[in-house]
């Protein structure tokens, strides 16, 4: 495992690195500000140390549209320097209008892809006159600045529009994917109280058609009497209207579209735009608002110089609208950059078929994360011989850390020359505090960099910076892309207590992630600090188990979960296995084997159980909280939190004969 960690697998050739926008904002400020910032570890240092500076610099190098300038970059209060951070004060700008106005008439700008309807393209006029036409029916429903409106919506053209025309006006999205049941909808829109709904009366998953009817009513009955819902397909279910449809919003405002008479509204820096939720696995997720300005200025910075996205590039990352990853990836339109939204299975037909879809839209970036990856990789397939994937530039990875074999088999398998970015932030900053980068080689194991502007460190539990060591992931210095507040938090408890309650002296953004700081500056994550396991004493991440486990041609997939007994932490592994293996003693001794020589006696757990499945959240990550509550007894009560739910009723069943022996 040592010798796969720190492999150099790739480097953009001096070509490359000169056009890069990563280069070209390095010379930008270099020449502004009058200093020598033409490398990265130069240009980094004092995107931290002049947090003004840099900001103002990315505000101008990626041509925010504003109504009005600020009259001051930065105000950050001593005695709460993050979270009473207030940037760009005095400021104003609307989301929508710096997602439109850069794309060219002509140009095209969106493709819907589904399993099951012919494929949906928009050029930037039709994209601006749907947004249009939707935002003046918006307004009919009484939709204006700070209302909030939500989307039940499959991953296509229609939740484009929708959150466009929303925050046109100043309005606030939510959104959520369509396989989430009611329970899972109201626990997130129940606690927002929106305006408008959006809808998909029905998706195809794997092959199947699935109507989503019965949630759409049961939704409509439990939410607030007042809410109005637009769907988007049939509006009828059991004989009854469910409310307006998608076409008859657009087409009621159409005759009277006068775009150029259409005006944005204006909204403050920190005013809300985007409200994403928690997972929720282990009680009622948290509603986390997002300001417009810093989630605009955030991913301008990680799409432009971290992404090296341009003008006339395509975008396609394999999300949902529960996942931030879709909010991020929207934004990508306001470099004049195509989406390709797909909504479906992964592996339908076969897992062939995003592939084809990256060689016939010329998508120059794919995200995606390593389940994926793994299970192209488990089926032998070499994408890069049996597509034309001359357009790909490069590869986007995040939801789980990306183990060594996956990079091996991108390289192998997929594309010599593709960037491989592993990128790691979440739901809580809507972006990334690490993630590619253009002017780095890639390693093995290892996120790149840190963000621009992101001033993060790795430290113990004494409150020191390490590097080479395992430790908390912290961010010293205010940030743009801070969650504004969280909703239903008057005091600011909940806020408080989910980033500043760790370190309490030091007034450090405590994320709760597990990670090691490299001596080349890059970045390891080992899971979710929450989540760590402390065998002995000895903090153990969770993904280091994994990228053990699931490098043996016997296993699929894995959790690890630690246990107290006896005074101490036990180590419990499930293990999917291969179809038609099971898990016998030999079988047991090579898994314990292989752990304790590729990690140490103290990772090997002391139990090891075969499961059908393993608990995922609807955004494909794995979910070790949920089982570690189970096996000391307790229940997992917000079970529509989780894709595959019914998959835990194994682990109560070993949890009870754990409890009996």
């Amino acid at each position: 495992m040592a010798d796969m960690l720190g492999k150099k697998l790739w480097e953009a050739n001096e070509g490359r690195k000169k056009s890069s926008h990563m280069m070209a904002f390095a010379k930008f400020v270099s020449d502004y500000y009058k200093k020598d910032l033409d490398n990265w570890p130069a240009l980094y240092q004092w995107s931290i140390t002049e947090l003004e500076e840099f900001w103002l610099a990315m505000a101008s190098y990626g041509q925010v549209i504003w109504k009005n300038k600020a009259h001051q970059v930065l105000e950050s209060p001593s005695d709460d320097p993050i979270k009473g951070a207030k940037w760009f004060v005095g400021a104003s700008l609307n989301f929508a209008e710096n997602l439109l106005k850069p794309l060219d008439d002509d140009q095209m700008v969106l493709v819907g892809i589904t399993e099951d309807k012919p494929k949906q393209q928009y050029t930037g006029a039709q994209l601006r006159r749907d947004v249009i036409a939707c935002a003046m029916s918006l307004k009919k429903f009484g939709v204006g600045k700070g209302d909030r409106v939500a989307g039940f919506l499959s991953n296509g053209c229609e939740a484009v529009v929708a959150m466009l025309a929303c925050t046109s006006l100043g309005a606030v999205w939510s959104s959520c994917s369509p396989d989430f049941g009611a329970d899972a909808v109201i626990d997130r829109f129940g606690q927002i109280n929106p305006k408008v709904v959006f809808y998909s009366r029905a998706y195809s998953y794997n092959g199947k058609n699935i109507d989503c009817g019965p949630t759409i009513a049961e939704c409509i009955k439990r939410l607030n009497p007042e809410t109005q819902s637009v769907i988007v397909g049939p509006c009828e279910f059991e004989g009854q209207a469910l409310g307006l449809s998608f076409e008859e919003c657009l087409k009621a405002s159409l005759s009277e579209n006068k775009e150029a008479s259409f005006e944005f509204t204006p909204t403050g820096f920190d005013d809300p735009l985007y409200i994403l939720y928690s997972s929720g696995t282990t009680g009622v997720p948290k509603a986390i608002v997002h300001g417009v300005g810093g989630t605009l200025l955030q991913h301008k910075k990680e799409l432009m110089l971290h992404s090296d996205l341009k003008k006339g590039d395509a975008l396609m990352y394999f999300t949902t609208c529960g996942w931030m990853m879709w909010n991020w990836m929207v934004s990508a339109l306001s470099l004049g950059v195509k989406l390709v939204v797909f909504d479906g299975s992964p592996s339908f037909p076969s897992l062939e078929r995003l592939w084809d879809v990256i060689a016939e839209e010329k998508v120059t970036a794919f995200g995606t994360s390593p389940k994926f990856l793994g299970a192209c990789m488990s089926k032998d397939m070499m994408p890069g011989s049996s597509h034309d994937l001359t357009s790909l530039q490069t590869i986007f990875s995040t939801g789980a850390p990306l183990l060594p074999e996956h990079c091996d088999w991108v390289y192998s398998k997929v594309k010599k020359d593709v960037h491989l970015a592993s990128i790691s932030g979440g739901t809580d900053i809507i972006s990334c505090f690490m993630l590619g980068n253009p002017l780095l080689p890639v390693y093995t194991g290892e996120i790149q960099s840190p963000g621009l502007g992101m001033d993060i460190q790795a430290w113990d539990d004494e409150g020191k910076a390490v590097t080479e060591k395992k430790a908390e992931l912290i961010c010293k210095s205010p940030f743009v892309s801070r969650p504004i507040y969280f909703f239903n938090d008057e005091a600011g408890e909940k806020y408080h207590k989910a980033y500043f309650d760790f370190f309490t002296e030091q007034k450090v953004w405590r994320h709760g992630d597990y990670i090691e700081v490299t001596p080349r500056g890059g970045v390891v994550v080992y899971g979710r600090s929450d989540a760590t396991l402390n065998p002995g004493g000895v903090r153990i991440g969770t993904s280091e188990l994994y990228r053990q486990t699931e490098q043996m041609s016997e296993v699929d997939d894995s959790i690890a979960v630690g246990v107290q007994k006896d005074g101490d932490v036990a180590i419990l592994l499930f293990v999917c296995l291969k179809e038609g293996l099971m898990l016998d003693e030999p079988l047991t001794k090579v898994i314990k084997s292989r752990i304790r020589e590729g990690l140490s006696p103290r990772h090997v757990p002391q139990q090891i159980f075969q499961v059908d499945a393993i608990p995922y959240t609807r955004s494909g990550k794995k979910v070790e909280l949920a089982v570690t509550r189970i096996m000391q007894q307790q229940t997992v009560d917000n079970v529509g939190a989780l894709a595959n739910p019914n998959c835990l009723d194994q682990y109560y069943q070993i949890a009870k004969g754990l409890s009996a022996s």
